[in-house]
């Protein structure tokens, strides 16, 4: 029972905290939402106008780091897909290299297993 009350004493505590809170926060919202506009040096248009500029410019700037960055990624793609054709290639080449050993040296040791054979 006594673990009962106390639950129930937290949570109306808890309850108590969190509307202080959410309560202080309105009050100082309300607070500096007043302040700002006593002390605001410049007039709603002004204002207005200033944060439409610095708009424009932050879009103008994302969209030239856009550019900019999918610039970067084309060229690494093309960058890496030029170096995946040339170790392609290379692994090819080694291939052919192998083969053309593998296939002397089959031949070689059927030159010597006819000529053994021919001995006997």
């Amino acid at each position: 029972m006594k673990t009962h009350n106390y639950r129930s004493e937290h949570i109306q505590n808890s309850a108590h905290a969190a509307k202080s809170v959410f309560t202080g926060l309105l009050v100082g919202s309300m607070v500096g939402a007043a302040t700002a506009l006593l002390f605001a040096p410049r007039s709603g248009e002004e204002t207005r106008a200033n944060i439409r500029d610095k708009a424009v410019d932050l879009r103008d700037r994302t969209t030239e780091t856009m550019k900019d960055t999918v610039s970067q990624a084309k060229s690494r793609a093309y960058d890496l897909k030029d170096n995946v054709w040339e170790k392609a290639e290379e692994i090819k080449q080694r291939g052919k290299d192998t083969i053309s050993q593998q296939l002397d040296r089959v031949s070689h040791t059927a030159e010597n297993g006819k000529k053994k054979a021919q001995e006997y």
